[in-house]
């Protein structure tokens, strides 16, 4: 089953919902709404308290954008039906894209398993393709594209001081905005506000203040803490564009090594539940030693490094249930990191911004009535496939706190198997690409085929493993010395 958010009843053609709709925040979450937006209301406005850099550039507001980010096949997708040709534009302007399906440009180390590394990939090549920009690179060129769109600007250089509503409380009707060099408040009216504003998300805060209460969060603290750099490599010193070594159980550290933009790498380390990464390269490649490829390790020493060791802390995992709110405001929604930011480590929230954009989209072409209970609703599928993917995955070390009923440790062992089936099989691997990518639910990987095929190539090995030893006695009586 594909992760859509399509309503095949809904109305294909955009109709206007209102006269403006604010965003807050101009991070791709943001960027992305507002993109959705756009078609349905006369005018966007984006709130961003950072000056927007012209070109590629780090900036204070995403101090995440200098590590290592993964745009998963399922994102790419969407950015690409957001803004017909972004990807070619990437290509165009330097970006790596991994389309042709060799196998060898990947080395995928998860839960202690080499993904198959050799061959094509069982998927299609071309959908499941891999774009491969840094963070920065991808946001500038989102936000070039939504700034070329007549209806929608960006209000740089303003925070956000507060909502304001209707006397009952029962809608939200504007934010209130202040100018970061004079300190200046205004109001913005708008008949609808999403709060992109990540993970800080204000919106908590106030839905308690306005009466309704703060949405429950489910939480998985892993304590991940991870430092990059960027570096330059020779031209063909590596097959691989992407590199990326998990934890596993009594190692609960793991690395990255991206080709991005124009012969640019990224290398990141990191360390969860309290293994502390590194703040220089020497550290970083010491703290990769026991884990990381030689050959690669060996480029990232000999590399060229570009800046300055960035750092940076997550301390756990957090989804906000807005689905679950039994009241919530009219005109206020929340997107991307403002409803659930994950362990960076799998490179999943850009995409599931893209997916709850998506889900906005589709919810908008049936009206604004009861928006935001379908919203959070049809948002919460995309959030949840992500979340048992990452929470699994980190309460599969035992150095990680929380509970593990049953069903998530009988999960876990099945996901083991699947693994081990990756290390051989083409078709099981591209099944769990496909899954991981966020292109189907996690629950594919427990159709009766694929399961099947997981048993059999498992129980194939387990019987590999127990005729060894029984050929060797005999090997070596038939020559002795």
């Amino acid at each position: 089953m594909t992760i859509r958010t399509n309503l095949p009843t809904a109305p294909q053609t955009p109709q206007e919902l209102g006269e403006h709709a604010v965003v807050l925040g101009a991070s791709m979450g943001g960027l992305l709404a507002a993109s959705v937006l756009a078609n349905f209301f006369r005018s966007v406005t984006v709130v961003e308290r950072d000056v927007l850099p012209d070109d590629p550039a780090n900036r204070r507001g995403v101090p995440q954008g200098r590590h290592a980010h993964l745009l998963l096949p399922r994102g790419a997708q969407i950015l690409d039906e957001l803004f017909p040709g972004l990807l070619h534009g990437l290509v165009v302007d330097g970006a790596p894209v991994l389309d042709d399906g060799d196998l060898s440009k990947f080395f995928f180390s998860f839960g202690g398993h080499q993904i198959l590394r050799s061959g094509k990939a069982a998927v299609d090549s071309k959908a499941m393709a891999t774009y491969l920009p840094s963070r920065p690179f991808l946001e500038c060129h989102v936000r070039r594209r939504l700034q070329a769109l007549r209806n929608v600007t960006i209000l740089e250089g303003h925070d956000v001081a507060g909502l304001t509503s209707t006397t009952d409380c029962g809608r939200v009707t504007g934010v209130r905005v202040s100018n970061r060099d004079d300190g200046t408040e205004r109001e913005l009216s708008g008949d609808l506000i999403v709060d992109a504003t990540g993970r800080g998300s204000r919106t908590p805060a106030w839905l308690e203040s306005l009466g309704y209460g703060r949405p429950v969060e489910d939480r998985v603290a892993m304590n991940t803490t991870y430092a990059s750099q960027p570096l330059r490599i020779a031209p063909g010193t590596l097959r691989e564009a992407i590199v990326l070594i998990g934890p596993v159980p009594g190692r609960p550290t793991g690395m990255a090594l991206f080709c991005c933009e124009n012969d640019t790498w990224l290398f990141t380390v990191f360390g969860m539940a309290g293994q502390q990464s590194p703040d220089d390269r020497a550290g970083m490649l010491s703290f990769a030693q026991e884990f990381g490829p030689p050959h690669v390790l060996a480029a990232a020493r000999d590399a060229e490094p570009l800046a300055e060791v960035a750092t940076h802390r997550m301390p756990s995992s957090q989804w906000r249930r807005y689905d679950k709110m039994r009241r919530f405001p009219d005109g206020l929604l929340t997107l991307g990191d403002a409803i659930c930011s994950f362990n960076p480590v799998y490179g999943q929230g850009m995409t599931v911004a893209a997916l709850e954009a998506s889900a906005l989209h589709d919810c908008l072409l049936h009206g604004d009535r009861d928006l935001s209970r379908r919203f959070f609703k049809s948002a919460a599928k995309p959030v949840a496939a992500a979340w048992q993917l990452a929470a699994g995955a980190d309460l599969a070390l035992p150095e990680v706190e929380g509970p593990r009923p049953l069903s998530a440790r009988l999960a876990n062992a099945y996901v083991d198997w699947v693994l081990t089936a990756c290390e051989s099989d083409a078709v099981i691997a591209g099944q769990f690409s496909k899954v991981n990518a966020l292109v189907d639910f996690p629950s594919r990987l427990l159709h009766p085929a694929v399961m099947f095929r997981v048993a059999a190539v498992n129980l194939r090995r387990r019987s590999a493993a127990l005729q060894s030893p029984r050929r060797t006695p005999r090997t070596a009586v038939a020559t002795p010395q």
